[in-house]
């Protein structure tokens, strides 16, 4: 058994996120020196149980063994039928076991991906239910940096929390870009209320769900992001006519700027 190539697999395995519980079986699979073997194995995310299967080829040249492809069956909960897909292993950057579940939920994932010349790219992807391909899985629709979606724009359309503080900012992005349903902490009439949040890069916005799961109005979401906006023009609006209709108020030295707290746009 080749060592290096042990050391690779391993690494690779552990990366595309199934962790570290495969590395002795995986060791002992190519100590047998077959030409393809497959791991098994099996997550809970909630309800949900993923069950995937780890396929390994042989190179026909060497001994040398290489990670082609994993396949999901994903069995909900509320459902009797399992869905099923298979992701392969790519040179760049890999979907992992957790991305290929969002996916397999209908979220979109956003990867630096490759293409037949070898560059990178940036792209959501997002899986297609109503078309498969030859091999029976289903498309990953592509939406490229000239799709013109920007997750940060249409963040800053909802009165989320957690944007007015860079890190949590930066945190919220990345597992959006993960493909996770993420909660986030609205603020409504002066409340703070929990609600969940998705991206939705085929329509540029953002899907917004109670704690019950009940999709929200993106309009209705936005609310309140609205009426702070109001609010502020009308206190803007007050000051200006005030200063000008009483005269009999002292001059305001030119020196004296009131302070203006930016948010900041840090990623």
């Amino acid at each position: 058994m080749n060592e290096k190539n042990f050391e690779y697999l391993r690494n690779q395995v552990k990366y595309t996120g199934f962790g570290e519980g495969l590395d002795n079986e995986l060791k002992e699979k190519m100590q047998q020196q077959t030409s393809n073997f497959t791991l098994n194995h099996e997550v809970l995310y909630g309800v949900d149980r993923a069950k995937a299967t780890l396929s390994f080829k042989k190179s026909d040249q060497s001994e040398m063994y290489f990670f082609n492809s994993y396949n999901v069956d994903l069995q909900k909960d509320n459902s009797k039928e399992s869905l099923e897909q298979t992701f392969y292993i790519n040179k760049g950057s890999n979907i992992t076991m957790k991305e290929a579940y969002n996916l397999m939920e209908g979220r979109a994932v956003n990867k630096e991906l490759t293409n037949k010349e070898g560059q990178l790219y940036n792209s959501w992807v997002q899986m297609d239910f109503k078309e498969t391909d030859s091999n029976g899985n289903f498309k990953l629709n592509q939406y490229h940096q000239n799709y013109g979606y920007d997750l940060e724009a249409s963040l800053s359309k909802l009165p989320i929390k957690e944007l007015e503080t860079p890190k949590y900012k930066e945190d919220l992005m990345d597992s959006l870009k993960k493909g996770n349903l993420q909660s986030a902490t609205f603020l409504k009439d002066g409340k703070e209320v929990k609600q969940f949040i998705e991206v939705n890069p085929q329509f540029k916005t953002i899907n917004v769900y109670d704690t019950n799961m009940k999709r929200i109005d993106n309009r209705e979401a936005k609310v309140e992001k609205q009426s702070e906006g109001e609010k502020a023009s009308v206190k803007q609006t007050n000051k200006k006519q005030g200063s000008s209709a009483d005269n009999e108020e002292p001059d305001i030295p030119k020196e004296v700027k009131k302070r203006v707290k930016k948010q900041s746009n840090s990623i």
